[in-house]
């Protein structure tokens, strides 16, 4: 019984531990090449270049949850009294760094984003990240709207 306990603890303090690492940002991605204007409606302007870049490779932490249950649970069934507690613990952390890195290189490369570079019409130069480019091309006139480029 006291060993079910001690797992239970090992368990729920390593989840509360992984748990505080993952992101749940719903922030739009932003390299900083267009800071603070994602969310103004900013004119008109013309496509000076478009350049295909790597997004952020973010994990959701499911994979270190995973994988710290499941090195809790064998770390468990190694010696016993305070040694298996202490295995117990060992084997979560380990777990969930393991399972973290499982899952970040099952989502190798991250999403391809693109940089739109833009002359606006009042001599101004914006670069917009976006997800796609549907028909833009360089050259096309635009208009950005809400941190968006669209072609008019």
């Amino acid at each position: 019984m006291k060993a079910t306990r001690t797992l239970a603890a090992a368990v729920l303090a390593t989840t509360a531990l992984l748990t505080g690492c993952a992101s749940t940002s719903s922030q739009p991605y932003n390299n900083g090449y267009n800071t603070g204007y994602n969310n103004v409606s900013m004119g008109y302007g013309t496509i000076e270049s478009i350049q295909v870049t790597q997004g952020a490779n973010r994990t959701s932490g499911a994979g270190a949850i995973l994988g710290g249950v499941v090195g809790a649970l064998a770390g468990n069934q190694v010696g016993s009294g305070s040694g298996r507690t202490a295995a117990t613990v060992a084997g979560g952390v380990a777990g969930a760094a393991i399972g973290n890195n499982v899952e970040r290189n099952r989502q190798a490369g991250g999403a391809e984003l693109y940089q739109i570079n833009v002359r606006m019409d009042n001599g101004e130069y914006r670069t917009v990240t976006q997800d796609s480019v549907y028909d833009l091309r360089v050259g096309n006139r635009v208009r950005i709207v809400d941190g968006r480029v669209y072609r008019y």
